[in-house]
């Protein structure tokens, strides 16, 4: 099932770094509290 513009993200979660804790994060956390940029790029946190 295609999003279309305007629809709402589905939700997920992702492992998370912030300094030395790891934690979950998940989209609904911050839904209708925060504006949310997704970028998704690869080579992070791997050996170059």
């Amino acid at each position: 099932m295609a999003l279309q513009v305007g629809d709402l993200a589905p939700d997920f979660e992702l492992p998370a770094v912030t300094g030395e804790e790891k934690s979950t994060i998940k989209l609904s956390d911050f839904r209708d509290k925060k504006n949310v940029v997704l970028a998704f790029y690869p080579l992070d946190w791997t050996p170059v």
